[in-house]
């Protein structure tokens, strides 16, 4: 018999223990593990008995090496994110254990838990299953009605185990009873998964989604979204009665550069039906109400290491207007160009002058145009109506210093277009109109222009002085003029004679009307244009006396003036002077404000009916030039955080904001987000008798203000701000506002409220929108491990849609 005393520790075989008291007995191979008193008779040094992986933290302990079984009380066990505890256990083997009054939570600390679930017996496999009989749940230590004959909690080392999600129950005055969110999840390699969720309603509504995540290390991620919802409105028969079929895919796929460098692939698509985001039962997200578009994009790039060096990309565009339902798609488009060439660089490779420094290239594209709209989405009568065509183009370019200080630039292209559809107009004396007959079949036309331009930059300082706050502002301008002249192309021209009320005209039309890539032009254009960018930086005194340098901060990012002059300018369809643009933009604050401004400076009169005229302003008794319109947009973010708030990439991908101006994106029927995953690396809040050393916070700010005087109406349309907030009122709380003001309508704009309580194993959040079409609130308490996330209530109201 072997006694160790105090801090003792046991290495025997494939055991190893930790306790107060060891007793070993050799003769019966058997050893015994408590705790001792401390000298204030505490018991302390609680048994750690180890065997391989499996680790047991008992009140004390008894086993047998020979038959490797075991008695243990108290034991205390952990299994992934579950942590047992039972009054009795007993060692059955090495993989099989039955524990009696058991308790079972996701709470860290397993002698107080928040809750966890009560059952007499339990067979325990480690690393595999735990079966339970009656289980029931305990909140508190106050026993819960909620209770099942048996329990069965898998357990895997794998990352991720298939298995069923429970839906929740909800009701609605429009569509009755449902359940919500059921589905199962399939995971389906380390690779790859997919979710399949559905919602059914008691009026024959339902909702299908499925999402699949994939990624290859070093290769490829990506993740697909699919929803389709059959929307059915009251009952049949009644005059409110609607029924609705509406779906949105999303996909999104990057590929590793470091998997092969000369060839990219990449997809972003966000399609489906227009009216999904306004009428979806699943989603609320007024960033995406508001989008007027959706937009996808998948392309393929490979460059080829030629010399010249040459490259292709191969596309497909989707842009849909959800407004007006119209869908303008590219499948596929194509693009080839080969790198610039400089035939007149010698062999020592220099480019300097006007000759040498003369380049071509070679361009080419191909594209297939859909335009159709939702109800003939994908349907005959979209690809009847496609269009294909290709393009190629040869610009020649060069560049040249003009006397020193001016850089100088001269080009020349040449394009070709090929088209298989044009048209022939007729005039049908029958019907007295213009029939438009398209003709199928290879045409072509060629056009070419020219360009020039010439530009400096000019630098500017002044000084006040070494001892003054402002030592010196730098103002760099860049003027530039540039010149395009193209020629008519009116060989492309065919007329028709017009016989109306008995007076006969001839019109011109050209065939490629309504192209894919337009149409020549008929009148030659001759313009001049002018451009004037400017920047203004200042060295000011740092504050910090130690150093002794100044400091550079930018007043203006830039400052924009640009127009341009038509020498073909007939002084009635066209009038000579462009519109003078200004722009510009600054930083305040470290550039966490950014401030952006323009203007539209008309230089001639507009008559009483609002029509401008071909008469300077200032001739006409007022000023040198007419402001027509003008804005100003803000933004400013700033936190007392460290990285700031993570952005809302699925907002995104829905086409709204990536910031919480128009809230948060939510998903109505799922709630693991959470706004305490938003920064994983920081480091627990201490909880202190007073929350007040430290209030993490972040805070979104967007003001505009448009004006508009296009005829004379000289006011403000637009004056709008909106702000939102977010901040941890205590450790465990979390509360956020997006909310504006809009002073035209004066009103409020879109309001959400947010609020989240950390509840240790439990998280609590409820969302409001008190107000508009989209007013809803939603309610959610639940276990926040993954394993028991089915262990939720939600509720929420119906979208006012």
């Amino acid at each position: 018999m072997l006694t160790l005393y105090n801090e003792a520790e046991l290495y025997y075989k494939d055991v190893e223990l930790k306790s107060g008291i060891i007793i070993l007995n050799l003769e019966k191979d058997e050893v015994y593990a408590g705790r001792i008193k401390d000298s204030a008779g505490v018991l302390v040094q609680y048994p750690n008995f180890k065997q391989g992986s499996n680790e047991v933290q008992p009140d004390s302990i008894r086993f047998n090496f020979k038959t490797k079984k075991a008695l243990i009380y108290n034991s205390r066990t952990k299994q992934g994110e579950l942590n047992i505890k039972a009054s009795v256990t007993k060692k059955e083997n090495d993989s099989v254990y039955f524990l009696k009054g058991a308790r079972i939570t996701t709470a860290e600390d397993i002698d107080n838990p928040e809750y966890y679930f009560q059952t007499s017996r339990i067979k325990f496999v480690p690393g595999k299953k735990i079966v339970a009989g009656l289980t029931q749940m305990v909140i508190a230590d106050v026993p819960t009605p909620l209770a099942l004959p048996y329990g069965f909690f898998p357990l895997s080392k794998e990352k991720s185990v298939s298995g069923i999600i429970i839906p929740s129950y909800n009701d609605s005055n429009t569509r009755g009873f449902s359940l919500q969110n059921g589905g199962y999840y399939f995971a389906l390699s380390d690779n790859y998964d997919l979710t399949v969720l559905g919602d059914y309603y008691t009026n024959g509504s339902y909702a299908m989604r499925f999402e699949s995540a994939y990624a290859q290390r070093y290769k490829y991620r990506g993740n697909v979204n699919i929803r389709f919802e059959n929307l059915i409105n009251s009952e049949r028969g009644y005059p409110d009665y609607s029924k609705q079929n509406i779906y949105n895919i999303q996909w999104s796929h990057s590929k590793d550069t470091k998997s092969n460098p000369n060839s990219t692939f990449s997809a972003s698509v966000n399609m489906g039906s227009s009216k999904y985001f306004k009428r979806s039962i699943n989603q609320a997200n007024i960033g995406s109400n508001l989008n007027n578009t959706l937009s996808s994009s998948i392309s393929y790039n490979k460059t080829f290491n030629t010399i010249p060096g040459s490259r292709i990309s191969l596309s497909a565009t989707h842009q849909q207007n959800t407004q007006t339902e119209e869908i303008l798609m590219t499948l596929p488009n194509f693009q080839g160009s080969i790198d610039r060439v400089y035939p007149f660089v010698g062999k020592n490779g220099v480019k300097k002058g006007f000759f040498k420094n003369i380049n071509l290239q070679y361009n080419v594209t191909g594209k297939n145009n859909f335009k159709t709209t939702d109800s003939l989405f994908f349907k005959p009568q979209m690809f009847k109506d496609a269009q294909i065509g290709m393009q190629h183009s040869i610009p020649i370019s060069t560049n040249f210093k003009l006397f020193k200080y001016f850089s100088a630039g001269a080009s020349t292209n040449y394009q070709e277009t090929w088209v298989t559809k044009t048209i022939d107009k007729n005039y049908n004396a029958s019907t007295g109109a213009v029939a438009n007959t398209t003709v199928n079949g290879f045409d072509a036309f060629r056009t070419y222009n020219f360009s020039t331009n010439l530009g400096t930059t000019i630098y500017g300082t002044f000084n006040f002085g070494t001892d003054k706050k402002i030592q010196s502002i730098r103002h760099v301008m860049r003027p530039s003029i540039t010149y395009a002249y193209t020629p008519s192309f009116e060989r492309y021209y065919d007329h028709y004679t017009v016989d109306a009320a008995g007076r006969i005209s001839t019109d011109e039309y050209t065939r490629f009307e309504n192209g894919i890539y337009g149409a020549p032009g008929k009148e030659n254009s001759n313009i001049v244009g002018f451009s004037l960018s400017n920047t203004f930086e200042a060295k000011v005194r740092d504050s910090d006396s130690t150093k002794t340098e100044p400091k550079k901060i930018m007043l203006l990012n830039n400052l924009n003036f640009s127009t341009s002059y038509n020498f073909n300018a007939n002084g009635k369809e066209t009038l000579a002077w462009q519109p003078i643009i200004v722009s510009g933009g600054t930083q305040f604050f470290d550039n966490k404000m950014n401030v952006n401004f323009g203007a539209v400076l008309n230089p001639y009169a507009i008559d009483n009916a609002g029509n401008v005229m071909n008469i300077y302003n200032i001739d006409n008794g007022g000023s040198l030039f007419r402001m027509t319109s003008a804005n100003v947009t803000m933004n400013y973010s700033f936190s007392n955080k460290g990285n700031g708030k993570e952005k809302n990439a699925q907002s995104q991908r829905n086409g709204g904001r990536n910031d919480d101006l128009f809230g948060t994106n939510t998903d109505l029927n799922d709630s693991r987000n959470s706004q305490f995953n938003e920064d994983p690396d920081r480091k627990e809040d201490v909880i202190t008798e007073f929350f007040s050393s430290k209030i993490p916070w972040d805070m979104t700010m967007a003001y505009s203000l448009t004006y508009s005087n296009a005829n004379r109406e000289n006011k403000i349309t637009g004056n709008s701000i909106m702000i939102s907030a977010n901040m941890d009122i205590t450790p465990k709380w979390k509360g956020g506002v997006s909310t504006g003001f809009d002073f035209v309508q004066k009103g409020v704009t879109f309001t959400q409220f947010r609020f989240e309580r950390d509840l240790l194993s439990w998280r609590m959040a409820f969302n409001w929108q008190p107000m508009g079409t989209n007013s809803n609130w939603n309610f959610f308490i639940g276990i926040k491990s993954g394993m028991l996330s089915d262990i939720k209530w939600n509720k929420r109201s119906t979208l006012n849609r």
